[in-house]
This record gives structure tokens, C-alpha cells and sequence, in this order.
């Protein structure tokens, strides 16, 4: 009999993520001969009683034996916080790696926001490397104020992910999102009017970050863990409604649901990809319009910009001023109106201010992006 079939989903959803992952790394999987049918079974080292592994170590709770990678293997990373997301993610991935010739770690990051916190960590990163994954990190950081608790603790996260993947070298790391996350992200998008890129939520790929689960939804990542009898938690801070996005999921979205009918998170799911697309056109129609209307000091020509359809535009905008240092997260739709209207309705204003120090102003018919005191 086959795995569960939320168990299948998810693992299909992590070999498609993982043999790109393969391909891009030139991994090639030696072919098995096979064996005879008088031939006996290879021996396994017993697993002792108290520990079922799998992936990297020797066999998987379905009963099917696994052969680890070599250690010389590209590494991938899955973040784990011991939610049923990422566990479910962890142990598939561990089950689908090594039969593509890839080594499984994984990292928990402790943000030091509730009593026991570093206790929780490290007992996520017990189960981990009973599961057979290695190596595994159990990651203390510090969380500032800035953006907010949900931004600052991402930040923090982010920052402690990318440190470990450097420091180990690895491929890739794969995040447990799923496609309830992504409808959470659309919703708030569009509560704080960010446009297209916002709504167009979080990509199934951005550098060396991967999201195998966006297109399943939450109910099977607990599903896949129950079946497999994987022991999860749940962080409260999930459902504090002190938190915007715990709001959203536990009072927006059954009310959509309840009075618009079921599948609006599957809706808000296609529209992120529909978004997304569009974006992603948009965002390369810019990136050459920008390359040819910037003059030899480095200035945006304004009648060249002014000739552009505002989507494109405020592209453009947006990648003179992040490239001129205004934080990526600071910068608002609003500021880019303000600088669009240097461009479209200039009567002689003056310079405008914009985060991160940036200095935007109209001088001899360019637009010029400078940090104040440069």
C-alpha cells in the first residue's frame, strides 16, 4: 500500500523542487542494477529501538530503506520552526534528497520571544537528526524593533538562514509555505495597497531560497505529519491576535470563505500568480526603458521618463531610488507617487526626501537620485 496521499502530494511537490535543484548543480544519480531475484536483500544496520531514521540515515518510517548521500554532496537546508509546515516539509525532503544525490541539513531558528524558547529549539533540532537529517543548527538571534515585531523577527530570521547557508555551503534552502500562506500575503497586500509585486505574493523561487509548497494547502502538511506520526507545534504567536497576519488567518479569511463561499484561498492563490506574471513583465520592460534613458552622470532623462505608461515608470523610479540606497522594505507606493509627480506635474518643488537618506531632485531636465551629504 502507498504513502497517505497528502504524504504523496507533498513528496512530489519537494522531487520536482530538489531535481531542479540537482540539475543546476550538475548532480548525476548512478543508475541501480538490478538485482536478480535469488539475490539476497543488502543488510541494514539496525536503527535501535527508540529511533525511526530516515533521509540521510537508514530507513524511513514507510519501511523502504535509504542509502545517504555521499558526504561530499551538494547540502540543501530546509527551514524548520516544528510547525507541521516545515516538519512535514523536513521529512519529505529528507525521504526525496538522497535518492537524488543531495545531502539534507536543516536549520531552527530560536527568536527568543516566549519563555522556553532555546528549550523548543533545541528539542526541534533532536527530532530533526533523529529524522535522519545533518547537520542541523538550532540558531539564537536577536530581534529588533524595526517594521514591526512580524517584520523584525523576519529579518532576524533571514539574516541567521542566509549566515548558516553561506557558513555550509549550501544549494538551496526550502521554506514551508504553503498556499494559505500565500493567500494571507495577497490579503495583506492589498490592505495596504502595495500594488502588483505585492499582490503578486511570495515566488516559488527568489535566490537561494525555495518554496516546494505553495501549491498545497496547510490541511495537508498536518495530514502528512499525522500520518507519519511526526510530533508538531504550535507556535502561539500564531494564533495572538495581537499579530496582523494571525488576524487575517483566523478572522479575514473565514469570513471571505464563510460569505464569498469556499475556495477563496485557492482564488487568491491564482491571482498571486497571475500578478506575478504581469510583474515580472513589467519589471523587465523597466529594466531596459531604465537602461536607456539614463544619461552618462547617471540621471533619468525626465522627457524620456515622461514618456513611459505609469506602471513603467514608477518601476523605473523604484529602481533609481533602490539602487541609490532607499531600503527596500521602507520605501511605499506613496514615496513614488511624490517622485513620479517631479516627472509628470514639476512646478519647480523642491528636492523630496525618501528613506534611507535618498535625496530625489529635478535639475536641467534629469531626475537625480543622491544620498544626502554624497
Amino acid at each position: 500500500m502507498g504513502p497517505h496521499p497528502a504524504v504523496a502530494a507533498i513528496r512530489l511537490a519537494v522531487r520536482r523542487t530538489l531535481a531542479d535543484l540537482a540539475a543546476e548543480a550538475g548532480v548525476t544519480v548512478a543508475a541501480r542494477a538490478p538485482q536478480s531475484r535469488r539475490a539476497p536483500a543488502p543488510a541494514l544496520v539496525p536503527a535501535g529501538p527508540a529511533t525511526a531514521l530516515i533521509g540521510n540515515a537508514r530507513r524511513h518510517p514507510s519501511g523502504l530503506p535509504r542509502t545517504p548521500a555521499a558526504p561530499g554532496s551538494p547540502l540543501v537546508l530546509v527551514a524548520v520552526s516544528g510547525g507541521a509546515d516545515s516538519m512535514a516539509l523536513a521529512t519529505a525532503t529528507a525521504f526525496e534528497a538522497p535518492k537524488l544525490g543531495l545531502r539534507v541539513g536543516a536549520v531552527t531558528v530560536d527568536h527568543g520571544l516566549q519563555p522556553g524558547s532555546a528549550e523548543r529549539a533545541d528539542l526541534v533540532a533532536a527530532r530533526l537528526r533523529e529524522l535522519g537529517l545533518d547537520p542541523v543548527e538550532a540558531v539564537p538571534v536577536q530581534v529588533g524593533r524595526a517594521g514591526g515585531p512580524e517584520n523584525a523577527a523576519r529579518d532576524a530570521r533571514y539574516a541567521a538562514l542566509d549566515e548558516a547557508a553561506d557558513r555550509l555551503g549550501a544549494l538551496a534552502v526550502l521554506l514551508g509555505h504553503t498556499r494559505d500562506d500565500q493567500a494571507e500575503t495577497v490579503l495583506l497586500g492589498l490592505a495596504r495597497g502595495s500594488g502588483a509585486r505585492s499582490l503578486a505574493g511570495m515566488p516559488a523561487q527568489k535566490g537561494r531560497y525555495r518554496r516546494p509548497l505553495l501549491e498545497l494547502d496547510r490541511a495537508a502538511t498536518r495530514q502528512a505529519c499525522s500520518a507519519q506520526s511526526i510530533p508538531v507545534w504550535d507556535d502561539p504567536h500564531n494564533a495572538d491576535p495581537a499579530y496582523t497576519r494571525s488576524r487575517v488567518r483566523h478572522e479575514v479569511l473565514p469570513v471571505l470563505e464563510k460569505h464569498l463561499g469556499g475556495g477563496v484561498v485557492e482564488a487568491l492563490a491564482r491571482t498571486a500568480r497571475l500578478f506575478r506574471d504581469d510583474a515580472d513583465a513589467l519589471d523587465q520592460w523597466a529594466a531596459l526603458a531604465e537602461r536607456d534613458l539614463r544619461t552618462a552622470e547617471g540621471a533619468l532623462d525626465v522627457d524620456k521618463l515622461a514618456e513611459l505608461p505609469p506602471a513603467v515608470r514608477r518601476r523605473v523610479l523604484r529602481r533609481a531610488a533602490l539602487r541609490a540606497g532607499c531600503p527596500a522594505g521602507d520605501l511605499f507606493a506613496r514615496h513614488l507617487e511624490s517622485v513620479d509627480l517631479l516627472v509628470t506635474g514639476w512646478r519647480g518643488q523642491g528636492p523630496l526626501h525618501l528613506p534611507g537618506g535618498v535625496e530625489a531632485s529635478r535639475r536641467c531636465g534629469t531626475l537625480v537620485f543622491r544620498r544626502q551629504g554624497d
